[in-house]
């Protein structure tokens, strides 16, 4: 039985219909990433597999059961959610921020407990962040940040891990870093992660399952990037002429752009004549 999955759900806001009749999957044990042009549903569907959003018709379904049938306690225990733009309260440090994840956990008798201190020191030391307990969120870099939301998630301890645009206003760098640990969590610790990422190469780098979307509709069943991430999809997904490369690095599957016609035999000034193109 697959814990996570969307049956047939209508998705909107306010009137506006923005996916419909939508079904969607989610492998256990995967590191699934949803691609797709802007406003085709993406950050919609992780909201509702997140409960966040409520179907207007069909269900999403965890662990056998309609996840509207779920305490919202016994919903934070099956799975986390890292939002797109995450808010700290003014003037919190980072750990008290981490700590916060094992609310699910806390008894009304008892607040805090040895389990409690152990998770969040792991998810600390996971997301390498132990240092900067003391700090106040205020004060970080938008990497370090990035890295202690995450914390926060994990010390949830949740199987389900969902995370909106990890990556978002991040420097390649810190996108690479964010990326490395979700692979790695998924890789040796045994979580299932979904994310949601527009970049379609580092999608098909770290991603063990993809799934594309256009327009509210799944183009491409769930399925390993190789196979899913064809020259023939992002030219029907995105509109964008490409050639699909493996990547050198990793072999997986690599989108390169095609050179527009105007572009075509244009050669950098300078070339052949034995000048540089500064013209030195």
């Amino acid at each position: 039985m697959t814990r996570l999955l969307a049956r047939d759900v209508t998705l909107g806001y306010e009137g506006r219909t923005v996916a419909r009749d939508l079904s969607v999957e989610i492998p256990d044990d995967s590191f699934t990433v949803i691609v797709g042009p802007n406003a085709c549903g993406k950050s919609t569907l992780l909201a509702a597999l997140a409960r966040v959003l409520a179907p207007q018709a069909g269900a999403v379904v965890l662990d056998g059961a309609e996840i509207a049938s779920y305490r919202s306690k016994e919903v934070a225990r099956r799975l986390g959610l890292l939002p797109q733009t995450a808010t700290a309260p003014g003037g919190i440090t980072v750990g008290d921020l981490v700590a916060r994840g094992r609310y699910p956990h806390q008894q009304l008798l008892k607040q805090w407990s040895d389990d409690d201190e152990v998770a969040v020191a792991e998810a600390m030391a996971l997301t390498n962040v132990s240092d900067l307990a003391p700090r106040l969120v205020d004060e970080l870099s938008g990497g370090q940040r990035q890295r202690v939301w995450l914390a926060m998630a994990l010390a949830q301890e949740t199987p389900i891990l969902l995370l909106d645009e990890p990556t978002t206003y991040l420097d390649i760098s810190h996108q690479v870093d964010v990326l490395e640990l979700c692979a790695r969590l998924h890789a040796h610790h045994g979580r299932t992660l979904v994310a949601v990422l527009h970049d379609l190469n580092q999608a098909a780098r770290y991603a063990s399952h993809l799934v594309a979307l256009r327009r509210g509709g799944v183009v491409a069943a769930t399925g390993p990037p190789g196979e899913v991430l064809t020259e023939e999809l992002v030219t029907d997904v995105y509109g964008l002429a490409c050639r699909v490369l493996p990547d050198p690095e990793t072999g997986t599957p690599m989108v390169v752009p095609r050179r527009p016609d105007w572009m075509a035999g244009r050669a950098v000034e300078g070339a052949g004549d034995g000048r540089s193109v500064a013209g030195g």
